[in-house]
């Protein structure tokens, strides 16, 4: 069953909104990466644009990595020119890597430092992963479903299955869905002790000669309907799966363009290269918003972008091309009629999603 978009919200490193997306996009280049005290390189997220939504009072006791989520769905409901209350039947699914990160190890620590007695509720409360579901749903008073998914890499396929489901089974009439991961320092720390000290600020993915992961954060939202209208301008989702390569084949279509999800760690990105049909055409967009869990959503976000403008952006300038495929460089390229996103995970797992112009 075909799932129809009908509106997008992105929040990263490049700004809020599709149009910040697009801007990037155009530019070709990597955003200003932020020093995040003795961690490393990140790419981080600023929300706020969120006060334009919520009034700021109600913001006191939500944290950044819920207020990334809510910015990203008011975004999305906003471009798809829908009511920003009283949603009806709008199931509501948030998917997850990390979870929220930064509150998670922030409750940790008031319990070290304060006992069990006086940990911080509120950083508790916000410290579970279905924090930004519950937030999202409280703020634009939705009243449909509300799930959320954790699958580390493989979450936004995962969750894109069970909106199909549930518009599939009428549970909802859309579904606001989305992905979203926070960067905290501890994050920053891991990455820093298991690959060592890379400052050069540049990710060049699918190169198997470094690992030049960059942490990234964000959300990517979108509002899908089973029902094609006018306001289905970014396409349509054709197709979502997931699995193990060796156990089940993967049915890649030499007629797609395909956006991989390569985000600079060797173990996954040396997966690509077999799995590719030999002389296709790839694109890879990790520079622009970094490595997350969620990274898949925004390269289905791009998909969208490209089918609404109808032509493909280029690839960073980092992305190198590869024995078997080549890298998408020029912005003027015609958008074809199918777009893949796969990702590929070290433990030869995968995740496929397809995009049709609607």
């Amino acid at each position: 069953m075909e799932m129809y978009i009908k509106g997008l919200g992105v929040v990263g490193c490049f700004g809020s909104g599709a149009g910040d997306l697009a801007a990037c996009l155009e530019k070709g280049a990597p955003p200003l990466i932020a020093k995040v005290s003795a961690s490393g390189p990140a790419y981080l997220a600023e929300t706020s644009k969120l006060e334009t939504f919520v009034p700021k009072k109600s913001l006191r006791r939500i944290d950044h990595f819920s207020q990334m989520a809510a910015l990203a769905a008011c975004l999305a409901v906003q471009d798809a020119g829908e009511p920003s209350s009283g949603a009806g039947l709008t199931g509501l699914i948030v998917c997850s890597g990390y979870g929220a990160a930064q509150s998670t190890f922030s409750f940790l620590d008031s319990v070290i430092n304060d006992g069990d007695a006086c940990a911080s509720p509120t950083l508790f409360s916000n410290s579970v992963h279905n924090s930004a579901a519950g937030h999202i749903s409280i703020l634009l008073k939705m009243e449909g479903p509300c799930l959320t998914v954790s699958q580390f890499g493989m979450s936004v396929h995962s969750a894109l299955l069970i909106a199909r489901q549930w518009l599939h089974e009428g549970r909802a009439d859309q579904v606001l869905f989305g992905a979203v991961d926070e960067y905290c320092n501890v994050l920053g720390y891991c990455r820093r002790r298991f690959f060592g000290e890379d400052d050069t600020g540049i990710m060049t993915p699918l190169s198997q000669e470094r690992q030049s992961a960059i942490p990234g954060e964000g959300a990517a939202f979108f509002l899908l309907s089973k029902e094609k209208n006018e306001k289905s301008r970014y396409g349509a989702v054709v197709d979502v799966a997931m699995g193990r390569i060796e156990e089940k084949g993967m049915n890649l279509s030499g007629d797609a363009i395909y956006f991989l999800g390569a985000d600079g760690h060797k173990s996954c990105d040396r997966l690509y290269k077999g799995v590719i049909p030999r002389g296709i055409e790839a694109a890879c967009y990790s520079p622009l918003y970094g490595s997350l869990p969620a990274g898949p959503a925004f390269d289905m976000a791009i998909a969208a972008l490209s089918i609404r403008e109808g032509r493909l952006f280029a690839s960073p300038e980092s992305v190198k091309d590869q024995e078997g495929f080549r890298i998408i460089r020029g912005s003027n390229t015609a958008a074809p009629s199918l777009i893949t996103c796969l990702k590929l995970e070290k433990e030869d797992e995968y995740g496929i999603i397809t995009l049709a112009d609607g």
